[in-house]
């Protein structure tokens, strides 16, 4: 029995090795060498010279202004996105769940995006929000409203981030939504009928509780995408006007691959990784009390 069982053992843990290689290649390696190189001066371009500095690099973060007006944006960022990215996207998923016809045109109009490359989507909205060519500001002078700096207005950038990000990112969530509305028992809604209950009433005490482990899933994927933020600012506005959209991980990068300074940029990887380690524990704690 001993023999077979160990024989088990060695198949499940061969299944596992692939796994493992990866995860440890791309993974666990990085991440060390993130925490070693966070500790010393290393220069990309004299990497022999790098020594150990001890905590002079975090000390430096926490002084630096624009990497904490990275993380006051990305604040910004996730609180604005996540409401409006997953309401936008239960909105859309309530609308196409109903049997009509054309649902599957409007299936893949709203998923599009998704599709579609950040690079592509951020340099269309360029365009679209450009204040004098644009096409967005043409159709608001032409009902009676002045052209808007949705782009280049240090009050107005980040929140013009936000609307595309969510836009772009709506269409999956939709999908997901969707699976979860389509899995509502159909008698549910029949009894409630039954029992007098309109559409609001049903929506508010069947539809919202019986989707929340749906939707608690998809505001921690969005909560956890949000921090990644990079590819938008990049392209849309290279972290202006004044830093208002710069982001934690687009000044990483900058730092590491423009200035060079990978010691520094090793630092910041390390103290922005444990915020959102932080963050994501406190909301995965917050959603088991809420179950």
């Amino acid at each position: 029995m001993k023999s077979i069982n160990a024989k088990h053992n060695i198949v499940a843990y061969s299944f596992l090795l692939p796994a493992l290689v990866l995860l440890g290649l791309f993974l666990l390696i990085p991440a060390i060498m993130a925490i070693y190189y966070s500790f010393t001066d290393y220069y990309l371009l004299t990497p022999q010279d790098r020594t150990f500095v001890g905590f002079e690099n975090f000390i430096e973060i926490f002084s630096d202004p624009t990497f904490l007006r990275s993380l006051q944006n990305i604040a910004i960022f996730v609180l604005c996105v996540i409401p409006v990215q997953v309401g936008a996207a239960l909105g859309l998923a309530l609308l196409i769940n109903k049997q009509r016809r054309g649902n599957m045109f409007f299936k893949v109009a709203y998923f599009a995006p998704v599709v579609l490359s950040l690079v592509v989507i951020s340099v269309l909205w360029l365009y679209l929000l450009n204040p004098s060519e644009g096409l967005i500001n043409e159709v608001l002078m032409q009902i009676g409203f002045d052209p808007q700096p949705f782009l280049t207005s240090p009050d107005q950038a980040i929140y013009t981030i936000v609307f595309v990000s969510a836009w772009q990112g709506a269409g999956y969530q939709m999908l997901i939504f969707l699976a979860g509305l389509q899995n509502i028992p159909s008698d549910v809604y029949e009894a409630s009928k039954i029992d007098g209950a309109n559409k609001w009433q049903n929506f508010i005490h069947i539809t919202l509780p019986l989707l929340k482990p749906t939707t608690i899933l998809i505001m921690i994927t969005t909560l956890i995408a949000s921090f990644k933020l990079i590819i938008q600012p990049m392209v849309m506005t290279q972290g202006g006007p004044m830093n208002s959209t710069m982001t934690p991980v687009y000044y990483i990068y900058q730092s590491g691959f423009s200035d060079r300074l990978i010691g520094y940029a090793s630092a910041m990887t390390v103290v922005f990784g444990l915020l959102i380690g932080l963050v994501t524990l406190i909301q995965s704690k917050v959603s088991k009390e809420d179950e």
